[in-house]
């Protein structure tokens, strides 16, 4: 079986979010095994997983990510929307634009320490566009 579903996360400021639940909300009900493939339909935001505990993690993750790939750098020829434009975009492709988790008993099989995270990476972002293709 293999079904797909296209859902909108809220829009967010720019940071790491825990969106977990947010996904599991808008998805339909898994099967008791098979995997969960997300992808994010846009250039300039990622998904990834990491800590869902500690929120200091996605603020140093934001800091980290703003350190790495800076602003306003003098070799950046696409600026066209703006000091966050370029950089939002190479964000984007370190993080990655897909996850795919694995479902156990009917439920996503993460670690007990893991949560989905939105990586949005423009400071005035729009709701995110997410396609969820579940295989079991």
């Amino acid at each position: 079986m293999i079904q797909q579903t296209e859902f909108r996360l809220l829009a967010r400021r720019r940071g790491f979010h825990l969106v977990t639940e947010e996904i599991r909300k808008a998805l339909p009900s898994l099967p008791q095994v098979g995997v969960l493939h997300l992808f994010i339909k846009h250039s300039s935001a990622g998904l990834t997983i990491n800590e869902n505990n500690d929120p200091e993690v996605r603020v140093d993750l934001h800091a980290i990510f703003d350190r790495l790939v800076r602003e306003r750098e003098s070799y950046y020829t696409h600026n066209y929307e703006g000091d966050d434009d370029m950089p939002a975009h190479a964000k984007s492709t370190i993080v990655g634009v897909s996850l795919t988790i694995p479902i156990t008993g009917g439920k996503l099989n993460l670690g007990i320490w893991q949560g989905i995270y939105l990586c949005e990476f423009r400071n005035h972002a729009s709701a995110r566009t997410i396609v969820a293709t579940i295989i079991g």
